[in-house]
Parts: C-alpha cells; structure tokens; sequence
C-alpha cells in the first residue's frame, strides 16, 4: 500500500502565488501602456499634466534651494529646448563642477550634497531636458545621443570649455552618452550607480516605475517610491521636501524620454577621459558588485568604490564619506 504524499508546503505556494500575481499585473501593465500609447500617442516633449502638479512641485524645488547659498539662475538656448541652468560661482579657477541628477528630480537632487561642493569650485547644475524642472522642450530627444548634444550645447553656450561630469541614476547614463560624443570637454567622469548602461534593470525596477505613473492610492506610490530609491516606506512618508519634489515629479510630468541601453564592452573601452564609477550594494539599480567587476575588468585604468550598505540613493546614504573622495578625484584630475 503506498503511502500518502505529504502535505505541500503552504509558505512556497504562497510565495509563487504572490509572484504570479505580481508578474501578471506587471503585464496587464504593460499591455494597458502598450495600449495607450497606440491609441493615443504620447507627446513628443515633456510636460506637466495639471498646474496643481506643477506648483507642487515648484514649492518643494524652492523649499530645497532656500537653505543653500543662492544660486544664480540662467536659461540657456539649444537645439532641443531652453535649459534652466544653476549657477555656483568659485574663485577657483579649475574646471567646473557639472551635475546631472537622476529621473523625476531635477537640480535640486543635489540639495544635500552641494554643501560639500559650493565653494570648492564652480558648479553648474542644469534641470535635464523632458524631465522636471524649469527647462522648457521643444523638439523630441529621439536617442540617448540627444541628450549628449543638448549637455554639450549649453556648456558651449555658457563659454565653458572643460567641466568635470558627476551623474547620478538616469543622470550617470547621460554623462556616459555625453562622454561617448564630446570627450573633448570632459575634464573627469564620475557615475554614482547609472541605470541600464552597466547592467539591464531588473523587471521588478520597471513594476515599480510603473505604478508611479498611474492613478494609484498614495500609498502604493509610497511604496513604489521606496523601492525604485532603495528606502523605507516610513522614510518616504516622512513627507521632507526631496520626497515631496520627486512623488510630485514622477506623478506629475509625462516625460518623452529615450530610453538608456547597455553600453557595449567597446562603448565602455571608447571612454578615456578619467573615470570613476561608484556602486551601491544594496538595491543597487547600476547592476551591483557584478556589474562593476564587469568594468573593473573593461576598463583597469579606472578608478572603482563599492559601498555595501548604500542603496540606489548613493550620494545621499554616503555623503560624509563620498564627498572627500570626489573632491579629492577631481582636484587630481584638475
């Protein structure tokens, strides 16, 4: 007589129903993007869905800026838009300071970190074009390449002939593109964990984006938050003015953005400007510890860190021990 099978573990087949369910949203999602977008084509520039999105967010963006020395604000002319553009003076006469920051945030992402650097040297710290902030488009960014163009016209029009590049996020695989057409102006790279040209995003990033585009109940927003910036949901709760700025961006502002994609070994090989790549550890969006062995082997000349504790949100989590290192690189390669 054959025994009776045992029981089937409750734990694993709650576990797989939780993922089937997460990957069939994913995909009705997906579908419904799909879907929208055939029907009713996307804009071909950014722009923002409500006027109350917009004040929102403009009163976070001040509200960050307020506890900084003031900046001087200029609105510089290119092929693809007016660039807003924040402007830190230095009497250090080296290159500039050129700061691209992540998705949905625009200058003001730098707001804990510029007292580290205002003052050291001068500081230009543009609102990317098709994304939130006080820059206005007017053409399409058709390829990764165009925001290349667009960084590298403003510095020509500013008359600024060499600039240190520092990118974090979407802004890392900008400065990369901008490194890979005007090297010429590229003084030192530095990549604070940039999405999709090291490593793809994981499918569950693309989930979670997604649900900040959508009318959801602020507190799956909260939690999409959390994840995309590797934090707590309690942290983003706290309300503070970053957190407000950036769920008033990603809510908000319909980007028509391109898409970033993994750089080829040759890509990578191509860079020879000074280079500097830093990745987090935890929740790392840039393809952690393997995506930068990926480069360590690409590219040897290159200078590494590899921070375990940080999350995606990097130059905020490492601050007080980052910003001596960058400084310290950038000086070197003055």
């Amino acid at each position: 007589m054959s025994q009776p099978h045992p029981p089937t573990p409750r734990r694993p087949r709650r576990r797989l129903r939780l993922g089937v369910i997460l990957l069939s949203l994913l995909l009705v999602l997906l579908l419904v993007d799909k879907g929208r977008v055939l029907f009713f084509p996307p804009p071909q520039v950014g722009h923002w869905s409500s006027p109350e999105a917009q004040q929102d967010y403009e009163s976070s963006y001040r509200e960050l800026l307020a506890g900084l020395p003031e900046a001087e604000s200029r609105l510089v002319d290119t092929d693809f838009g007016a660039v807003h553009v924040l402007v830190w003076e230095s009497e250090n006469p080296a290159p500039p300071l050129l700061l691209l920051p992540g998705h949905s945030s625009g200058a003001p992402m730098w707001a804990e970190n510029l007292p580290d650097f205002i003052g050291q040297r001068s500081i230009i710290a543009p609102d990317p074009l098709g994304d939130a902030g006080f820059s206005s488009q007017k053409l399409p960014l058709n390829s990764p390449a165009d925001q290349g163009i667009w960084i590298s016209q403003v510095l020509q029009a500013m008359t600024v002939e060499e600039v240190h590049v520092l990118g974090h996020s979407f802004g890392g695989a900008n400065a990369a593109h901008f490194a890979l057409q005007h090297p010429e102006q590229i003084a030192s790279l530095t990549l604070l964990e940039p999405v999709m040209i090291i490593e793809r995003l994981p499918v569950s990033a693309f989930f979670w984006a997604t649900l900040t585009q959508l009318p959801v109940p602020q507190s799956w927003r909260d939690r999409a938050l959390a994840e995309i910036g590797g934090t707590t949901v309690e942290e983003v709760q706290k309300r503070t003015p970053m957190s407000e700025m950036i769920d008033a961006a990603a809510s908000g502002y319909r980007t028509a953005l391109p898409t970033p994609g993994r750089l080829s070994d040759e890509q990578w090989r191509s860079i020879q400007v000074p280079l500097r790549v830093d990745i987090a550890g935890t929740s790392s969006l840039a393809g952690g510890q393997e995506g930068l062995e990926r480069l360590e082997a690409l590219l040897p000349e290159g200078e590494f860190g590899y921070w375990p504790e940080a999350t995606h949100s990097l130059p905020m989590d490492e601050r007080a021990a980052l910003s001596p290192v960058l400084l310290e690189f950038w000086e070197r390669h003055d």
